[in-house]
């Protein structure tokens, strides 16, 4: 496939350290981002990007083909309205957005506008899932009656992605929430990923316990899909590091598939199957050097080149997903 040339909008810690990256180790191009930062755009330009400060002008680049929005939560409307029509396809970070009036605003605009749309959620674009979902498709592991995951990291309200900047993702009018916000579309996008269904049944609790800050530091989740598979996810800003903090398990009638440190921005983790009949361990191989992101950029790529591809992509699922943290945190009102 030849090379696409991409813009990004918000040129922080995702997009610095695994986005770029990625779209370099795909062979494509990374041309153009904007950021209101001066530091940011140096930084772009150090890679060989223009750097715009406007919205407009990235629009306006006719270069560009493809576009990775990852701004704080409250501004991916602005940025998805703003390059709709501009014939720019569009992958925009999770979660669609900090409110679901937003979201709503945006799977209005997207479709109106026939604009080739995504939400980043490069977990389906991991090795070791991908793998997974080939295994329960193939019906290695009988019904699925349940996944389990584990989600968590250690984020202090210090924490900051560029120097300088505050931390956004603490501050509930930015990010929209917390850890729930942040942390759970990954794994409720999983489940459907995974099984081939949404979750349509949900029920959280949110903690906050560890951190000092506005938002919440953690939540349970509990979930059903509507043909019965029952989802567990716990996600926490409040999990030192150090500690084993990333699990995935997907149990049916006839074995369990578990990832462990597979879900994050980075290559690589474990994954093993254990026969339901006799208890016996066999690990899965997989491609442990390949990260979610480079993945995502192939796929995502792939797709932009060939229209048929993209009905894995779907603003209308992603909305439900949002639809799905609404919920959650409107009953804990």
């Amino acid at each position: 496939m030849d090379s696409i040339a991409w813009g990004i909008v918000g040129f922080g810690w995702v997009a610095r350290d695994y986005m770029a990256p990625g779209i370099r180790a795909a062979g494509h191009r990374l041309v153009a981002v904007v950021d209101p930062g001066s530091e940011s755009r140096a930084a772009a330009e150090a890679l060989g990007a223009r750097a715009y400060a406007n919205l407009t002008d990235l629009a306006a680049d006719r270069e560009v083909e493809a576009v990775y929005v990852a701004t704080p939560n409250h501004l991916h409307r602005e940025a998805i309205e703003a390059l709709v029509g501009s014939g720019k396809a569009i992958l925009c970070e999770k979660p669609m957005a900090a409110s679901l009036a937003d979201a709503e605003a945006m799977a209005a605009a997207v479709g109106a506008g026939s604009t080739f749309y995504g939400t980043a959620f490069d977990q389906r674009h991991h090795p070791a899932h991908r793998a997974m979902r080939d295994w329960i498709a193939d019906g290695r592991l009988g019904t699925i009656t349940a996944v389990r995951i584990f989600y968590a990291c250690w984020l202090p309200r210090s924490w900051t992605s560029v120097p300088g900047q505050d931390n956004w993702r603490i501050d509930p009018k930015k990010a929209g929430g917390g850890a729930l916000m942040d942390l759970a579309p990954h794994g409720l996008d999983l489940v459907d990923f995974l099984v081939g269904e949404s979750i349509v049944d949900l029920a959280a609790l949110t903690q906050a316990r560890a951190q000092d800050y506005a938002v919440d530091d953690g939540a349970l989740l509990i979930g059903r899909t509507g043909s019965g598979v029952l989802a567990n996810l716990h996600v926490a800003y409040n999990c030192p590091d150090a500690l084993p903090r990333r699990r995935l398990e997907v149990t049916g009638t006839a074995g369990q598939l578990t990832a462990i440190d597979t879900m994050g921005q980075v290559a690589g983790g474990s994954l093993t199957f254990i026969d339901g009949s006799t208890g016996v361990s066999e690990d899965i191989a997989f491609d442990g050097a390949a990260s979610p992101f480079l993945e995502q950029v192939r796929a995502f790529g792939s797709a932009l080149r060939r229209p048929g591809e993209r009905a894995a992509y779907s603003a209308a699922r992603d909305l439900h997903t949002m639809r799905l943290l609404a919920r959650a945190y409107d009953a804990l009102a």
